[in-house]
This record gives C-alpha cells, structure tokens and sequence, in this order.
C-alpha cells in the first residue's frame, strides 16, 4: 500500500465526517478488513508453526512445506490437492494445519463460502487444539464480514471477545465492523468502546478503535 497506515486512516476519517459514510464504507472496507486480517493472519501463522514444531519433522512436515511452496507460486489448485492429502494420511499437528492452510488458499483464490466452511469445521473439530480451533473460528468471522450478516459474524466471534481470552480484541474488531456494515452504530459502538478501554489491546487496533469511534460519533447515527 502506497500510503502508510496512519495517512490512510486519517483518509477515510476525513472521509467519513463528510457524511460520506456508506460511500467510504463501500470504498474502503475492503481495505479495513485487509489490514486487520493481516494481524490475524500474522498470530495463525506463529500459533500454528509453534504447534509444528513441538511435534517435531516428519515426512508429512516436508509434504506440508511442499504444499506451502505451491500456494505461495499461485499454484492454488495444485496446494489445494496436497493439503488435502495430508489431511487424509498426514501425521502429528499436519493434517489440521493442513486444512488451516487449504481455507486460505480458498481464500486467496477467491472461494469465501469453501473458505468460511473450511475454517467453521475446523472451529467445531474438538480433536483440533483450543488455540487453532478459536483461530479458525475467528478466520471465519473476518471473512463473513463482507460475505454474511451480523449474527454469523457473532456466531463465531462473540465468545472470543471475552476480557481475558488471547484474542478478544480482533474478535471485537471483527464484531465492530460487522456491526458497522449492518448499519447498527450502537452496537458497533460498544465493541469499539471495548476496544479502545482495554489497556492490552495492540496499539495498531486501538488506534483503529478509535478512528472508528470518532467516525460514528461524527455521523450522529448512534447514542
């Protein structure tokens, strides 16, 4: 991106005081959620090469990095088939970190509902970690952002946006937007305020938390 994060944010801020707030959000939201995203993505991938690596190498570790490789080319397709692979005979962390993988390789190709499915199975897969179950989870609610509603955004999100959880903050995030798309400025709002009052949320987000506060406050649509 062209702009740093700061200038581009301070952007949309003058954009959106100009009662300008559905064009913005149509402008821009893509963007929005691209850049928080990339947060979440950055935390999924250190969460699941940590659980790689207690399990150690194996055969399926060289598929695995083998299957990476294919994604990172544009090889969609051809990643896809291998990461499926390894999900029927892989051993160890592989197979569900395999299936992490395949949901943002449908991602990237375009797949949102293969994608938001991949993510919401593992999600509900009581034989998956905690850690990468509530990071898929979380995975499926940034991307029903734009491709579903408010409740299936808060269907995979609301429980992790308890103080205390590890990701309770994108998981607001991802709440707040959702609420902000809708239209519903009070609860956007509220996961905002949430944000923005919680000493240990990352400073990136609160900062967005706040831009996005100023502009509903602007907009005159919420208590």
């Amino acid at each position: 991106m062209a702009q740093n994060d700061d200038s581009f944010f301070r952007e949309v801020n003058e954009e959106l005081r100009s009662d300008q707030l559905q064009y913005v959000w149509k402008r821009y939201s893509r963007i929005l959620i691209g850049v928080a995203v990339l947060v979440v993505l950055g935390t999924a991938g250190w969460r699941g090469y940590e659980y790689w690596e207690n399990h150690g190498s194996s055969q399926s570790g060289d598929r695995f990095i083998a299957a990476l490789d294919l994604a990172s080319k544009g090889k969609n397709d051809e990643a896809l088939a291998a990461l499926s692979a390894i999900e029927k005979d892989g051993s160890g962390a592989y197979p569900v970190l395999a299936k992490m993988r395949a949901g943002s390789v449908q991602a990237a190709k375009g797949d949102t509902g293969a994608a938001i499915s991949t993510f919401t199975a593992i999600g509900g897969d009581t034989s998956a970690p905690a850690g990468i179950r509530d990071l898929a989870k979380l995975r499926a609610a940034w991307l029903l952002i734009d491709a579903g509603t408010y409740d299936q955004v808060s269907a995979q999100a609301q429980a992790m946006a308890n103080q205390g959880q590890t990701l309770a903050n994108s998981a607001r995030e991802a709440l707040g937007l959702a609420a902000y798309k809708a239209g519903n400025m009070a609860e956007a709002k509220t996961w905002f305020q949430r944000i923005a009052e919680d000493a240990s949320a990352p400073r990136n987000v609160a900062n967005r938390a706040q831009i996005m506060l100023d502009n509903i406050a602007a907009s005159g649509k919420a208590p």
